[in-house]
């Protein structure tokens, strides 16, 4: 399953927040309400007052709430200029984690003529985008544009910028040794002096975490979550939140389940209060599985129930493919084969909708599972194979190393040892 801080990045927002903020106080003065008659019946006047200091964004729901109450359009408290409308509405969307109506927007903007710095503004929102969305797709391309374009201007610190989002998606294409030169190239200058963001280092640190786990240097990766840990004194809910999920993900690819359910109930806790919709979803699926390593399919199912949930509400096919597959996996766990049977063929039919291979693989290598709790031997082996095939097509390290893995021990139990050896070779040399 991928990760909250590979598939979901930060987007620095507070510049939109306080614009944001200011309109709100401005509008809620004007209609005579105080902070806690604002936010009733819903939300609390701590969180008004939050918004109104640009301590925090709202939501799409929050901003629909509020503009009922104060009996005027949303678009009022973005912006009221209606030139620069489609942008603020783009970079909203996209700090709203609607991305796939954030990257239609900044493919419209692109399409008319920009000058070359909201040019190169646009190309990083787009690639942002898309990395949040898990699509790699032609994201070096937009995002190396950008930060040339930026660099053309001397405005290093948004080059820095855009460089992060070539990094992520050189990650999303499992090309560390690229994404870490990148990295630790701008660690450099962040540590020579280079002023970005508060928070930029964190991200840095935290995407090199990211890289050195998917290359299973789990130690290292750890090493670089504790200087992170330093540095977290002024990071808000949601960037904290995503610092301990990260350390959450360590500690469960080092075996240590305990301390992941311990750090990723932190960070689910900090993720709520900013009403991170997706990462609690993607956070409370990773949460079953460390569950389910502990042995505790009852919470895991729990966790798993709940992020289906909330993604079937917020209509993100993408991630709901992965938790449909988690509950296939537990209810395998538990011995529910027809159950799991069940959840991994909408799995597998989810996944190839919303064209996320990796969700297809997960799903096939558990129906292969499946078929094995049932006895089909041949069905089990068919299912491996089609996941292997479709590693090798997506070029996924990882996914291959899986797939022909899982591939190889079902031919090694159906007597093929010689293709089995094979196959191991294979999965070795993706390592």
């Amino acid at each position: 399953m991928p990760r909250v801080s590979a598939t979901r990045p930060r987007v620095d927002d507070s510049p939109l927040a306080r614009k944001i903020g200011e309109r709100l106080r401005r509008a809620r003065l004007a209609a005579g309400l105080t902070q806690t008659q604002l936010a009733e019946p819903r939300y609390t006047k701590a969180y008004v007052s939050a918004l109104e200091n640009g301590l925090s964004r709202p939501s799409m729901a929050a901003l629909n709430h509020f503009s009922g109450r104060l009996g005027i359009p949303a678009s009022q408290l973005i912006n009221d200029e209606p030139a620069t409308w489609a942008r603020l509405e783009a970079d909203l969307l996209l700090a709203c984690g609607r991305w796939e109506e954030a990257i239609a927007a900044y493919r419209d903007l692109l399409a008319t003529s920009q000058s070359s710095g909201t040019r190169a503004e646009l190309l990083r929102g787009l690639s942002e985008g898309m990395i949040r969305k898990g699509d790699a797709g032609d994201t070096i391309t937009y995002a190396t544009e950008s930060a040339e374009l930026f660099r053309g201007a001397h405005r290093e610190a948004d080059a820095a910028l855009a460089e992060y989002w070539v990094s992520a998606a050189h990650y999303l294409r499992e090309n560390t040794t690229e994404a870490k030169a990148i990295l630790t190239g701008i660690l450099a200058r962040l540590r020579a002096g280079l002023s970005v963001e508060p928070d930029f280092k964190v991200r840095v640190l935290m995407a090199l975490s990211s890289n050195e786990s998917l290359e299973g240097n789990h130690a290292t990766a750890l090493a670089y979550l504790q200087e992170v840990r330093g540095l977290d004194a002024d990071l808000d809910d949601r960037r904290r939140a995503s610092y301990l999920f990260d350390l959450a993900y360590s500690y469960r690819e080092t075996g240590d389940y305990e301390a992941a359910v311990r750090t990723g109930i932190a960070s689910l806790e900090l993720f709520r209060r900013a009403e991170a919709e997706h990462e609690i979803g993607s956070l409370e699926n990773d949460l079953s599985m460390s569950y389910l390593a502990l042995g505790n399919s009852s919470r895991a199912a729990e966790m798993a129930a709940s992020a289906r949930a909330r993604f079937e509400r917020l209509g993100d096919k993408w991630w709901l493919a992965f938790v449909l597959d988690s509950q296939a996996r537990i209810a395998l766990e538990r011995g529910e084969a027809d159950e799991a049977a069940r959840y991994a063929d909408e799995a597998l039919g989810l996944a190839q909708e919303a064209g996320n291979a990796k969700a297809s693989v997960d799903a096939l290598l558990t129906l292969a599972a499946v078929r094995t709790a049932f006895g089909d031997t041949a069905g089990s082996l068919a299912a491996n194979e089609e996941a292997a095939e479709l590693a090798r097509t997506v070029g996924s390290p990882s996914l291959i190393r899986k797939a022909t893995r899982d591939l190889a021990d079902a031919l090694a139990a159906s007597g093929d040892h010689e293709r089995a050896f094979a196959l191991m070779r294979e999965a070795l040399a993706a390592s």
